[in-house]
C-alpha cells in the first residue's frame, strides 16, 4: 500500500498532467472548473476532490503504474478521479458507459486493472468480468468526502510515465489500448491550444463521451486555459440547445450527429442564439451544408475542422474558419510536428499525390498496450535516427502549403471497374444533392456491389440519378437504400461495420417515417 505523504500542489511536475491542474489552481483557484447536472466545482475544489480520490486509491492499495478502470460517464466525479489517479502515478483507463459486455470483457481483461470504479448499476456486470475489486461510484464518493483535507498520497510522476490507456472503438476488431505518456499528452494539448486558443472566460460544452479522446482532451485544454467544462450525458442531448443558453457555452466540440441535433433544435427555437464563438470538429467530418448551417444559425461562431487519431491525438488543426479559404482542408500539421504522405514503399510523396498519412512528433503515443507486434507495424522506428513514424492507415494528400485533405481509410478505398476511388468522394457527391441529409457508402464485397445509404425524403432512384450527374459511371453506386438515420457508434461516428453487415445480409430498406 502506498503511504500517504503531505505534498504541496506546486510539487507536482509541470511536465505531467497533474502539473497542468496544479498550475490552473495556482492561477484560478476560485474560478469554475467543471459542471455537471448535479452542480459545479471551482479549480480549488476540483483539486481537493482529486487529491482525496488519490488518497482513497492509495488506501485501497493502488500503486504507481497500476491501472484504474473508470466507467463514470460525463460527470464531475470522473474528472476528479482522472486527476486523482494520475497524481499518484497510476494509469487511468476511461471506459464508455455505452460499451457492451462483449467488448467490455476484453477491455477489462486486457487492461488488468488494480480496481474498477463504475456507476452503481454497472457493479454487478464488472463483478462477473473480473476478480479485482469493483466499487460503485456513490459509495466511493461518500468515502472520498471523508478524505477531503487528509494528507495527500501524491507520488513523483515522470513525464515518460504512462498516464492513459484509451481503448479504440473496436469497430473493426477487438478494442486495443493506445498507451499515452504524460509528456505526449501535454505536448498534444499545448500544440492544439496554440491553434485554437481556448480562453479563461470560455465555457466548453462537452457532450462527447469523456472516454473518447476528443471529449477527454477538452478537459485538458480547458484546464490549460483556466476555462470551465460543462458536461452533459446522452439523456440530456434533447436539451442541448437549452444547455448552451443556460450556461453561456462559448466552445462546442461536435461530431456530425451532435451538430445536426443542435441545428434541428435551433430550427424550432425563437430565442437569440447562444454566445458560441467556436465549433470544433473531428472524429467524423462535417459536410459543407452542416458547416454553412452552423455559421448561419450561430452567427458569432467560427468552425475549426481537425483530423486526429487516438495514436497521436491530433494530426492537423485548421485555424477557425480556414475552410472558407481552403474548402476541404483539415489544416496543417500541429506546431512542432510533421505530416507525411507515403507511397506503398514508405517513400514520401510530393504535394498533390495521394498516399498513406504518416505522422512524426512528440505527440506520437507510446504504442499499443501489451501488443508489441501491432505496435511495430504502426509505430515504425528509424534504425538510424531512432525517430518514430506513425503509419495511420488513413489516406489523403497535402497541398503546396502543407494542408491535409483526407480521402479515407485503407478499407474505404477500393477499385471498381478498374478505377480507384474512395467512399468519401461518393458520400460528398451524395450530400451535394438537395434533400440528402446524410450518406454513407459501402464498397463492393462478396455478393454485393457498391451501395449507398442515404437519409433523405427522396426516392432511391432520384439519389442515383443525382449521383449520375455528379460522378463518373464507375463511381455511381449500383443501389441506394434510404434509412431514417444512419447507425452510429457510441462516439457518434457512422457505424460502418453495421452498414457492411446490413449490406452483406441484404437487409431491407427502412424508409423515413
Amino acid at each position: 500500500m502506498v503511504t500517504a505523504v503531505e505534498r504541496p500542489a506546486a510539487a507536482l511536475s509541470a511536465g505531467t498532467v497533474p502539473g497542468l491542474l496544479a498550475a490552473a489552481v495556482a492561477a484560478h483557484p476560485g474560478a469554475p472548473a467543471v459542471r455537471d447536472r448535479h452542480g459545479s466545482w471551482t479549480y480549488a475544489e476540483l483539486d481537493a476532490q482529486s487529491r482525496a480520490f488519490g488518497s482513497w486509491l492509495a488506501r485501497e492499495g493502488v500503486c504507481r503504474g497500476d491501472r484504474v478502470l473508470l466507467r463514470a460517464g460525463n460527470t464531475r466525479e470522473f474528472v476528479a478521479a482522472l486527476f486523482g489517479t494520475l497524481r499518484i502515478g497510476a494509469v487511468c483507463v476511461p471506459v464508455n458507459p455505452a460499451m457492451k459486455r462483449f467488448h467490455l470483457s476484453s477491455v477489462t481483461a486486457d487492461s488488468d486493472p488494480a480496481l474498477v470504479v463504475a456507476r452503481d448499476e454497472d457493479v454487478p456486470l464488472f463483478g462477473e468480468l473480473t476478480d479485482r475489486p469493483v466499487h460503485g461510484l456513490t459509495r466511493v464518493w461518500g468515502e472520498v468526502a471523508g478524505l477531503l483535507g487528509a494528507p495527500a498520497a501524491d507520488q513523483e510522476v515522470a513525464p515518460d510515465d504512462l498516464g492513459l490507456l484509451i481503448y479504440t472503438s473496436g469497430s473493426t476488431s477487438a478494442p486495443k489500448a493506445v498507451a499515452g505518456p504524460h509528456a505526449a499528452i501535454l505536448f498534444a494539448t499545448r500544440a492544439i491550444d496554440e491553434v485554437l486558443r481556448y480562453r479563461a472566460d470560455d465555457v466548453v460544452l462537452v457532450a462527447i463521451p469523456l472516454s473518447f479522446d476528443y471529449g477527454l482532451y477538452q478537459v485538458f485544454l480547458s484546464v490549460l486555459a483556466g476555462a470551465q467544462v460543462t458536461l452533459t450525458e446522452p439523456e440530456g442531448h434533447l436539451r442541448l440547445l437549452s444547455t448552451l443558453h443556460d450556461h453561456g457555452a462559448t466552445v462546442v466540440p461536435v461530431v456530425p450527429s451532435l451538430a445536426e441535433m443542435l441545428l434541428r433544435l435551433a430550427s424550432r427555437d425563437r430565442r437569440e442564439p447562444p454566445p458560441v464563438r467556436l465549433f470544433t470538429n473531428t472524429g467524423a467530418a462535417l459536410n459543407a451544408p452542416v458547416i454553412e448551417a452552423l455559421r448561419r444559425t450561430f452567427p458569432h461562431a467560427r468552425v475549426a475542422p481537425m483530423f486526429g487519431i487516438t495514436e497521436c491525438k491530433r494530426v492537423t488543426v485548421l485555424e477557425p474558419d480556414g475552410d472558407l479559404a481552403k474548402p476541404g482542408s483539415l489544416g496543417p500539421a500541429l506546431p512542432g510536428t510533421q505530416v507525411l504522405i507515403l507511397d506503398e514503399e514508405g517513400r514520401a510523396l510530393p504535394a498533390g499525390e495521394t498516399g498513406e498519412i504518416a505522422v512524426r512528433g512528440p505527440h506520437v503515443m507510446a504504442g499499443y498496450w501489451g501488443a508489441p507486434e501491432i505496435t511495430a507495424q504502426r509505430f515504425r522506428t528509424d534504425p538510424v535516427t531512432g525517430e518514430v513514424t506513425l503509419h495511420t492507415g488513413d489516406y489523403g494528400h497535402l497541398d503546396a502549403d502543407g494542408h491535409l485533405y483526407f480521402q479515407g481509410r485503407r478499407d474505404d478505398m477500393f477499385k471498381r471497374r478498374g478505377t480507384r476511388m474512395s467512399v468519401l468522394e461518393i458520400e460528398s457527391a451524395a450530400l451535394d444533392i438537395e434533400g440528402v441529409e446524410a450518406a454513407a457508402a459501402v464498397p463492393p464485397g462478396e455478393g454485393h456491389d457498391l451501395t449507398l445509404y442515404a437519409v433523405t425524403a427522396l426516392a432511391p432512384d432520384e439519389v442515383v440519378a443525382g449521383l449520375t450527374d455528379r460522378l463518373e459511371a464507375e463511381k455511381v453506386p449500383a443501389e441506394c437504400r434510404v434509412l431514417a438515420a444512419l447507425p452510429l457508434t457510441p462516439n457518434g461516428k457512422t457505424d460502418r461495420q453495421a452498414l457492411r453487415h446490413r449490406t452483406a445480409v441484404q437487409e431491407p430498406e427502412q424508409p423515413p417515417e
